[in-house]
């Protein structure tokens, strides 16, 4: 499977015939002669008549060369004009009438002046041999020529193939597709349609087969492959990462060789046989990127389809990659997850860090203001949760109405709840500033707003301290 498309030796030839030749049988050519019959049917038509003239031809001569032989030694040839000698065979005097009584008998003419008279006993016995052996030609020979007649191959001719296969995606697959059709309005029963990928390889251990034999899926375990052939079909062989064609791109297909062999087998309607249909695809016959032109019409009544648009194809946007290529790159990360995920860790580390310094921060607070914070240990933890778990948004104002309906306490606690909100505002405002939030820093105005509302409620004595800590 060598050489450029033009020398190019096909397995299988596009009207289906396979170019192969047994040689070298030695012993094995006497199996030809167990199986004669089959022989006979498989040879060419020139030789078939030969053979069916010859069987007639020898068995003929043979036949009447044993009448002729009878009326020789009986002495029938000298004594045959005698009016009171009775022969074994009437008006049998030489070898041409000894023919024509032998015609005359295994053809069941009778004209009526050649007959065998009842004191001939041996040419009793050969009319009675003459008649089977006959009988034995007649059915072998005449049987061997109807079957012979009636093989469907020619019925294959009229089932058609396209001449190119092509790859093109189809339902959001990756397909190999070619065509077939009926020409004739009787049906095949049963059709059923097959392919085999025939590439030469070399296993991993380093064994090469040549022309190894691979199956290529059109729908065994769907039913796909089981066919209503009273139009023309798409076969379809979908390429995924059970099929041969797994690795195969636009490009690679350029330097492959291979050869796929279709199958299309079935029974004859008209006749109750089985008939079968083969062709065959190189390489260079199959079309990537291209798609079938329709063929069906609807007409007044009835579907029309127009054979002459059969083979025409034309191109579509197919991608030539390979299905695995394809799926390795949709396998591949997407380039932008990785900034933002490291983005968003160095933001948490660089809010926890700030969390750190706010709490150093409180260490520097009064007393009275350090023992607030210590009895509210417990919010602030949960402060610092509801602010890690939302790394873009670092403080939103919706967080600090959540923290003020918490820290909503008796009157005994309400002047220590507005303290600890109002070095919360200082901690986010530290936290806006450290990661630099811009989304923060536009919201900030309202939170100041809230902020503010929350310190007009603290006491004056705390405000003024507040103030003094901040200037």
């Amino acid at each position: 499977m060598h050489g450029s498309p033009s020398q190019r030796q096909r397995f299988v030839d596009k009207n289906g015939r396979c170019n192969v030749q047994h040689g070298n049988l030695g012993g094995e050519s006497s199996r030809y002669l167990s199986d004669l019959f089959t022989t006979l049917v498989d040879l060419k038509w020139r030789w078939n008549l030969l053979i069916f003239l010859l069987t007639y031809t020898v068995a003929w001569l043979v036949m009447a060369s044993m009448w002729w032989g009878i009326a020789y030694l009986r002495g029938d040839l000298h004594r045959a004009h005698d009016a009171g000698y009775s022969p074994c065979v009437a008006n049998v005097y030489n070898f041409p009438s000894a023919f024509l009584f032998f015609i005359e008998t295994e053809a069941t003419i009778g004209y009526g002046h050649r007959y065998i008279t009842e004191r001939c006993p041996e040419g009793i016995v050969l009319f009675l041999f003459q008649s089977l052996l006959g009988s034995i030609v007649d059915a072998f020979l005449i049987g061997c020529m109807f079957i012979k007649m009636s093989q469907p191959k020619k019925r294959a001719e009229t089932l058609v193939f396209s001449r190119a296969a092509v790859i093109s995606r189809r339902d959001g697959k990756l397909c190999l597709m070619f065509r077939v059709g009926n020409l004739r309005n009787s049906h095949m029963v049963s059709a059923q349609i097959r392919c085999k990928l025939i590439k030469s390889r070399q296993t991993p251990e380093g064994e090469f087969l040549p022309l190894d034999q691979c199956e290529l899926d059109v729908g065994f375990g769907t039913g796909a492959d089981q066919l209503f052939l009273v139009s023309p079909l798409t076969i379809c062989h979908e390429i995924n990462s059970k099929s041969p064609f797994f690795c195969l791109s636009q490009r690679s297909l350029r330097s492959e060789q291979f050869e796929i062999v279709v199958i299309l087998e079935g029974i004859v309607e008209t006749t109750g046989m089985t008939c079968q249909a083969r062709t065959s695809y190189t390489e260079d016959e199959v079309l990537w990127g291209h798609r079938f032109l329709p063929v069906m019409s609807l007409e007044d009544g009835f579907f029309r389809v127009d054979y002459s648009q059969f083979h025409a194809t034309f191109e579509v946007p197919t991608l030539p990659y390979s299905v695995k290529e394809q799926e390795e790159n949709l396998s591949l990360p997407s380039p932008l997850d990785t900034p933002v995920g490291n983005n968003r860790s160095r933001r948490e580390q660089i809010f926890s860090l700030d969390c750190i310094d706010t709490l150093e921060e409180k260490n520097k607070l009064p007393n009275k203001l350090q023992k607030i914070c210590s009895t509210k240990e417990d919010l602030q933890k949960r402060v610092l949760r509801m602010s890690s778990s939302n790394v873009e948004k670092a403080c939103s104002t919706g967080d600090l109405l959540k923290i003020q309906q918490v820290s909503s306490t008796p009157s005994s606690e309400d002047d220590d709840g507005r303290i600890h909100l109002k070095a919360f505002k200082i901690k986010s405002e530290n936290l806006t500033q450290s990661t630099g939030n811009l989304q923060f820093q536009q919201k900030s105005p309202g939170m100041l707003t809230l902020g503010s509302r929350l310190e007009d409620n603290l006491p004056a004595k705390l405000r003024k301290m507040n103030s003094d800590r901040l200037s």
